[in-house]
């Protein structure tokens, strides 16, 4: 009798897999994963939600090579105009009503801000945040979270010690955004200068919706400093350049990560007027001609000719969303076949030496239960006045 029933015993355990995973995996069939995005398509920081157009092309290009295990990837990308209601809106008509596994490269950190407690509650993962607020670093308090930019904290420590060390005698101004973004820059210098911070330092905020920082920039130059570091998005820093230059203020001016686009933020500032800009970057630039015999680099091209024909080449913002297309690529082969939501963020924080061909040499990443940070290093750049000069070795944020 019990020989009898083995081979439909067998047969149950053949079957109990393919409803295990239909139950433990949201989003997941056979031939399909649906993933979720919320960027700022449009409204006042719609030049970075030009990373989201490039995720989009890049899962194309996926979906052309067939997918990822027999599975074509179904990205549903939502525009929140960088306003914190939509975003938590469209995260929860992605869980809900779409029924994606994850979320992956939400970008901005009002956002991601914005939806953290309900995706926590959900249990979804939110992989590859577009996000450098120090706040999501914490393991314990974003267990399902992990982040594809240097940190802020990081960054505005490095620029805090270059100050130091080009200009030790100098005062430092800071333009910065009126929220997590900008003011985890200021905190940043605040650690690294301590008690010299007052002194040393003038800081004035601007807010997402004032049409110009002008007044801003008119009141940093009165200061007397000698370098000012803009922290925000790329419309406000080619607005801090392009005034700073025609008040005639020339101080030693630095951006952060956001804002380091040449076709977002120096070209309309004035690619003259930028000349000396220096900025922290992870990512090679595409029209840098040190780089045209790169194997990355020539595949980004081609990748633009084919799926974003128009684009222009100089805005990094695509080459961002490129590289995030490669992550999410890596990192679902990494899962295999087991697109539980468990194992996603397992995999997302078991990253060893990934090194993306369009990334500066020297930089890769690797993560763990207690390093949710895909990136923790960069390079610094100076821009000359028609490509970049990269001056740095690899940085990070214990670098001297």
């Amino acid at each position: 009798m019990l020989k009898c029933l083995q081979p439909a015993f067998a047969l149950m355990l053949l079957a109990l897999p393919s409803s295990a995973f239909a139950a433990d995996a949201p989003g997941v069939t056979q031939s399909e994963i649906k993933i979720g995005g919320v960027f700022p398509f449009s409204g006042p920081a719609s030049s970075i939600g030009l990373v989201g157009r490039g995720i989009l092309a890049y899962v194309q290009s996926i979906n052309d090579r067939g997918g990822i295990n027999g599975r074509k990837i179904n990205y549903i990308a939502y525009d929140d105009a960088y306003s914190p209601p939509k975003a938590v809106e469209h995260a929860r008509k992605l869980v809900e009503s779409d029924e994606v596994a994850f979320m992956f490269s939400q970008l901005g950190t009002p956002g991601n801000t914005a939806v953290a407690k309900y995706l926590l509650s959900k249990r979804v993962p939110a992989i590859g945040i577009v996000s450098g607020s120090n706040k999501f670093t914490n393991v314990t308090d974003f267990p399902l979270t992990t982040t594809s930019l240097v940190s802020f904290d990081t960054e505005g420590k490095i620029y805090a010690k270059f100050l130091t060390k080009t200009l030790p005698n100098a005062k430092y101004a800071i333009l910065y955004q009126n929220d997590d973004l900008g003011k985890d820059y200021v905190n940043a210098f605040k650690a690294v200068l301590k008690g010299d911070f007052d002194k040393k330092v003038i800081a004035m905020a601007y807010e997402i919706n004032d049409p110009t920082v002008d007044s801003q920039v008119v009141n940093l130059k009165s200061s007397g400093a000698e370098a000012l570091l803009v922290a925000g998005t790329p419309k406000f820093a080619a607005q801090a350049i392009r005034k700073a230059s025609e008040s005639g203020w020339t101080p030693t001016i630095l951006l952060n990560y956001p804002s380091s686009s040449v076709g977002a933020t120096l070209k309309p500032a004035g690619l003259d007027r930028s000349t000396g800009v220096i900025v922290g970057t992870i990512t090679m630039d595409p029209t840098d001609s040190q780089w045209d015999n790169n194997e990355g680099m020539k595949s980004f091209r081609a990748f633009i000719d084919k799926y974003m024909p128009g684009a222009d080449v100089a805005d990094t913002n695509y080459l961002f969303g490129y590289t995030q297309g490669m992550l999410l690529e890596h990192l679902i082969k990494q899962c295999g076949n087991d697109l539980s939501r468990e194992n996603i963020i397992k995999q997302a924080k078991s990253l060893k030496d990934v090194v993306l061909p369009t990334v500066l040499p020297g930089i890769a990443i690797n993560t763990s239960d207690k390093i949710n940070m895909n990136y923790t290093q960069m390079r610094l750049q100076r821009w000359t006045g028609t490509r970049w000069d990269q001056f740095s070795e690899v940085l990070d944020a214990s670098s001297e």
